[in-house]
Formats: C-alpha cells, sequence, structure tokens
C-alpha cells in the first residue's frame, strides 16, 4: 500500500489552478466613509453567512425581483 505525505505546496498550487480555472472574480468597491464594508461585515457574523455567500444571495434575489417589475 502507497503512503501519500501531504505537501503543503502542492495543495497550495491545487487551490490556485482551482480557482483560476474554476471561478469568476467580481470586485465590489465602496468608499471607507460609508462604512458599506463593515456594515457587510457585520451583517455576515450576525446571520453566521459568509460575505462572498451574502453577496451572491443578494444579486440573485435583486435580479429575481427586477425581472418580477419589468
Amino acid at each position: 500500500m502507497a503512503s501519500h505525505t501531504y505537501s503543503k505546496e502542492a495543495h497550495s498550487r491545487a487551490v490556485v489552478k482551482f480557482v483560476k480555472n474554476k471561478l469568476d472574480r467580481i470586485e465590489m468597491r465602496c468608499t471607507k466613509e460609508s462604512g458599506l464594508k463593515a456594515q457587510i461585515v457585520e451583517h455576515t457574523k450576525a446571520t453566521g453567512e459568509s460575505v462572498n455567500a451574502f453577496m451572491l444571495r443578494a444579486v440573485k434575489e435583486t435580479m429575481v425581483r427586477d425581472k418580477e417589475k419589468a
């Protein structure tokens, strides 16, 4: 039976490859003065949701509402 050892470098390469090939990125910017980032982080901590999951849900829900209005 072959013994497999964990390689931190191999894992990092695999993660980078996955992100590059399987995920799209969208950057959202807001001014520091608005405090929006802190509000989002606070909200997601209170709900136990990740920031990414919250943003995806918010966008999807808004797109459905906008479609219903049209």
